[in-house]
């Protein structure tokens, strides 16, 4: 029986991590992705889920999110794909070191190292948001070792119009992606999408402290991403690239996916209107089945 949205509220009060984690435990399982840990040789650790057989994908999240901002759609790919989905280092279950780099050069050369680990020189990439900025900064640095590119609302552009938000940040100093409240994290939410999936309210509360305990790493994170504009490094960029942007996105505008598809040669960029800063959980379905078209494409 399904419950109502008023019952799972009940139910998840009772013991709101252990529904959190059931919750997470419950999306991996339907996506057919497991839970494992790699260690680098520099004693930084990777937590990451992985599932599904063939060519590998590598999918990397957005800032503050985590790998199972991926679990929705990955349920549609891992019959086609052998997926690879890490917490950044700063982020999730990852090491979160303090002093650590947080740019995405920095990122970009230790996924390099996870995937090596991994036994993995090529692979396909995807990125949402900042992990997209990240996924073409890997590209950039390594695009022998990269097949394709799937940039999902990427961040990154500098060169496009800025959305409202941003210049309200410019003028009141109060960045929307850091969070220091409960509140801070509901309008956080609410800005991120326009059609987001429920979330019970006593989970929503253990995932906005979880934001809260990170902000000082994220505070870092986010200064080392703001200093490192895209342009220069993806322009000519020589690698098959699908971006995909929601037309509501409220973070980053479409204009910035137009700016790429301006600088990545034979880029194709999908429009989805309805549809805010992040499609794979907004429309995971409708994602999936566009990115197995590109794949195919590819195939010939």
């Amino acid at each position: 029986m399904k419950l109502s949205q008023r019952m799972l509220d009940t139910v998840a009060a009772m013991a709101p991590e252990a529904f959190a984690r059931r919750m997470l435990e419950e999306g991996r399982v339907r996506a057919g992705l497991t839970r494992h840990r790699l260690r680098l040789d520099d004693g930084l650790e990777y937590v990451y889920l992985e599932g599904g057989r063939g060519e590998p994908l590598l999918l990397l999240h957005g800032f503050g999110s985590s790998k199972d901002n991926f679990a929705r759609v990955a349920a549609h790919l891992t019959s086609y794909y052998r997926l690879l989905i890490p917490d950044h280092i700063g982020f999730g279950e990852s090491s979160k070191p303090a002093e650590g780099d947080y740019s995405p050069p920095a990122q970009a050369e230790r996924l390099r190292r996870f995937a090596r680990a991994l036994g993995i020189e090529r692979l396909h990439l995807g990125g949402s948001s900042m992990g997209g900025h990240i996924a073409m900064t890997y590209a950039a640095l390594y695009p022998e070792a990269v097949a394709s590119l799937w940039l999902l609302d990427p961040g990154g552009v500098r060169s496009a119009p800025r959305q409202p938000v941003w210049e309200s940040f410019k003028r009141t100093g109060r960045n929307p992606l850091l969070v220091d409240s409960g509140e801070d994290y509901a309008r956080l939410f609410a800005l991120l999408m326009s059609d987001p999936p429920y979330v019970p309210r006593p989970v929503f509360e253990v995932m906005a402290r979880a934001r809260i305990a990170n902000r000082e790493v994220e505070q870092r994170a986010f200064e080392h991403f703001g200093r490192d504009p895209l342009e220069a490094r993806v322009e000519g960029l020589p690698v098959p690239t699908l971006i995909v942007w929601g037309e509501e996105d409220r973070l980053l505008g479409v204009a910035c996916g137009e700016r790429l598809q301006q600088l990545i040669p034979g880029a194709r960029l999908i429009r989805l209107p309805g549809i805010g800063h992040l499609p794979m959980i907004e429309c995971a379905e409708r994602c999936a089945a566009d990115y197995r078209a590109f794949r195919a494409e590819l195939a010939g």
